[in-house]
């Protein structure tokens, strides 16, 4: 299954990093996001990726063609004076995966990034998620919901803190105070399966979001798979700030690697 990761957003909310390298390779700890959500699609064997690129995509294919690089870890270079020396890799950092680097423009909205992408997906079922998004979500069982209802999309539904203390009022007395309680909805998680039919409702300049995902509802073809577990987006610094800090403590639970 390819799973298909939306990396051209410009990053503004996050501007104290993103002016001068893509949100998807902020890092968090001491690698990039987007390193870290592919670690944790690839512990499931989920190792082919379409990288859907925009702002700042050169860096972007920068990063993993050194990371892929025998010379990204430990190595030992062996000089031969009958030719080019060697490159004997001693601790490789590379990973065994499988990536397609498209260019779907600066500007272009979500779903006209997903509409380009369609031939490099195929006719199969795939995944889609967002670069910056991170989580425990059990994948495999995500998957095997989608496959059970045989609806054309999932969704992984979440619940947020909100970022401020609600108040309860009883005319203009506060009755209750309750400091970023729990929202009582669910919002978009960003962890998608997709039917290769998906693309029969995208188009080169739609939005996922507003356009496609709306007229799939209509349809009923989209069903909520509830993750109540970890679940963060890196919206901004702050959040940024919090991520690397549980990384740094062990305490990051959407590692699901050893190494």
């Amino acid at each position: 299954m390819k799973t298909v990761i939306l990396c051209g957003g410009q990053g503004t909310r996050l501007r104290e990093a993103t002016e001068s390298i893509p949100k998807p390779l902020v890092e968090v700890g001491p690698r990039p996001i987007l390193w870290h959500l592919m670690k944790s699609y690839a512990t499931h064997d989920l190792n082919s990726f379409v990288l859907c690129l925009g702002y700042k995509g050169r860096l972007i294919k920068d990063f993993f063609l050194t990371l892929m690089d025998d010379r990204s870890g430990d190595f030992r270079l062996r000089g031969n004076p009958d030719g080019p020396p060697t490159v004997e890799p001693l601790r490789s950092t590379r990973e065994g995966w499988d990536i397609i680097f498209a260019e779907t423009g600066l500007l272009t909205e979500t779903g006209g990034r997903l509409h380009q992408v369609r031939d490099y997906v195929g006719g199969e079922t795939f995944s889609l998620t967002y670069a910056d998004g991170l989580a425990d979500i059990d994948l495999p069982a995500l998957i095997k919901f989608h496959k059970s209802h045989g609806k054309l999309a999932t969704v992984t539904a979440v619940r947020k803190r909100i970022g401020m203390g609600v108040l309860a009022l009883n005319g203009d007395s506060v009755s209750g105070f309750d400091e970023k309680p729990m929202l009582d909805g669910y919002i978009n998680g960003g962890f998608f399966i997709f039917e290769p039919e998906i693309f029969d409702y995208t188009s080169p300049d739609c939005n996922l979001e507003r356009d496609v995902l709306p007229r799939v509802v209509k349809d009923g073809q989209l069903v909520a798979y509830k993750h109540h577990g970890f679940w963060a987006c890196m919206d901004t610094y702050k959040d940024n700030i919090a991520l690397s800090e549980l990384w740094s403590n062990g305490g990051a639970p959407w590692r699901n690697w050893q190494s």
